[in-house]
């Protein structure tokens, strides 16, 4: 083509032949005449690439240069990958270059990644940008272009693809620790994005929430004694309007007591504090998990789209964790005024302000962060099977639509339908597998409040104590809402989450 004789009219044959040796030859550290693996790590680190720390992509690289399969490469393959890899990267960058002027500004840039589908931050623009703009003289030559992107693990140089490439093997400092100046550039987008998705989901399925936390502190010897205190209070005509209800099955129970104590608007009590809590804990959630799945994919080597499935679980698990801790007070506090709402006459700030100040004086600090072991324990491994399982479908589909349309997997698109049927199963996995943790945990946080006079000891007490008065069975009360919120909510919430990240641009 004839963007291909321009670009070999550059340089004559030997001056090729005689670049291309000496590139090989600085990979070639050892001076054994082949380049193999460990060759290639080493050889990227003297020249500062960007695929210096990636052993992942590194092995893309021989397998895509090795012709023979011998597992390494002799100079004549890499001579035959240098020569064809140019020719695609002068064909793209002469598609780029508008003006026909032999350099890229970084307008021209923006216009392709944006020709593209990509809608790029900025900051990461500028990134890309000045990475390649060895110089600094705002252009980028066709030199600097090849010397930057000869190694691209593809047959198909795209800039879409030389994008991605670039952002997904960024390197770690020289002391070893992992680079996340590129979450910082779109952390705050990560961070927003999930407290939005957090708050949207937790306010639709507050309900839900209400009727599970009502039935796991309604224990089977506070239903008994609440029952004679019923029957008391009608013989003596001291049953007011809208008392606990008994008699039905236990859900309907539920619903109609809250629904006497305050109509709709009572099964929104604690929803304040919800949202206040979710925000940060689902920005913490999900940007501890963006920033862990690079940290993690950087200590593999290889991309965040081909780092293993233990390692997304571990990046789950670590970004529930942090989120968990970090707003346990407030969930607690929730807890006790959503238990304390049937029997009190305060409503609002009023209920809120008063539950809190009892807390403080009947334990201090310590009364917020009551169940915190079981909190960490419970969420950690919710939100492994939770984000991991999300993830784990994610690629799957994504890579089996590619396959079958025969496109690059970043131009796969996850319709709504989609996301919401992962989400529903990823959560719904999740919340049944740790449910009787998070029973426990609900009533070391609820105990002696009105609607749950218990107190115990510690995990064990709460543990022999449930068992022996309700059985089994009650490390599984309010299931079936927490069920019937966890599918909505967590659909909802990577829905919404998902749609934030295209919008800002985020990967």
């Amino acid at each position: 083509m004839p963007a291909q004789g321009k670009f070999q009219k550059k340089e004559t044959p030997r001056a090729r032949e005689e670049r291309i040796l000496q590139l090989f030859r600085s990979l070639d550290t050892q001076h054994k005449g082949y380049v193999d693996r460990d060759a290639l790590q080493e050889g990227f680190h003297r020249l500062n690439h960007p695929l210096e720390h990636a052993d992942g992509i590194t092995r893309e690289v021989i397998a895509l240069v090795d012709q023979n399969g011998d597992g390494i490469i002799q100079f004549e393959e890499f001579k035959l990958f240098v020569e064809k890899t140019e020719q695609h990267l002068w064909a793209l960058f002469n598609a780029i270059d508008k003006d026909k002027n032999g350099r890229l500004d970084k307008g021209e840039v923006a216009a392709a990644l944006a020709t593209s589908g990509l809608s790029v931050p900025s900051a990461k623009l500028e990134h890309f940008f000045d990475s390649m703009d060895r110089d600094n003289d705002g252009a980028i030559s066709f030199e600097d272009w090849r010397d930057f992107l000869l190694f691209i693990p593809l047959d198909n140089v795209s800039i879409r693809a030389a994008y991605r490439y670039f952002f997904d093997s960024l390197p770690l400092t020289s002391e070893g620790d992992v680079v996340l100046s590129d979450d910082t550039l779109g952390g705050i987008g990560y961070f927003v994005s999930g407290g939005v998705a957090g708050a949207v989901s937790r306010t639709s399925t507050a309900p839900f929430d209400r009727l599970k936390v009502y039935l796991i502190a309604q224990t089977n010897q506070v239903a008994t004694d609440t029952a004679k205190k019923a029957a008391v209070a009608a013989i003596t005509g001291e049953v007011k309007a809208g008392g606990i209800v008994r008699g039905g099955s236990p859900l309907l129970d539920a619903i109609k007591t809250i629904w006497r104590h305050g109509g709709i608007k009572n099964f929104f009590v604690g929803n304040g504090l919800n949202v206040l809590k979710i925000f940060p804990e689902s920005a913490m959630k999900f940007g501890s998990f963006e920033a862990s799945k690079r940290a993690l994919a950087q200590l593999e080597g290889t991309s965040v789209n081909e780092m293993s499935g233990i390692s997304s679980f571990l990046a789950g698990g670590i970004g529930g964790a942090v989120s968990q801790f970090a707003v346990y007070p407030v969930d607690t506090l929730k807890f006790r005024v959503q238990c304390e709402a049937e029997f009190s006459e305060l409503r609002g700030n009023a209920l809120l302000l008063k539950t809190a100040k009892n807390m403080w004086q009947n334990g201090g600090l310590s009364c917020y962060y009551r169940g915190l072991a079981l909190g960490i324990g419970g969420i950690f491994p919710f939100a492994a099977l939770d984000l991991g399982t999300f993830e784990a479908m994610k690629r799957a589909y994504v890579k089996t639509r590619s396959k079958q349309h025969g496109i690059e997997e970043g131009d796969v698109k996850l319709g709504s339908v989609i996301v919401l049927t992962m989400g529903a199963i990823s959560g719904s996995v999740g919340a049944s597998v740790v449910y009787p943790i998070n029973v426990l945990r609900t009533r070391l946080q609820a105990q002696g409040t009105a609607a749950h006079p218990q107190t115990y000891a510690g995990m064990m007490d709460v543990l022999r104590k449930t068992i022996k008065l309700e059985g089994y069975r009650g490390l599984f009360r309010g299931l079936v809402p927490n069920l019937a919120k966890v599918a909505p909510s967590v659909s909802i919430s990577y829905l919404v989450y998902e749609n934030c990240k295209s919008v800002m641009g985020l990967e």
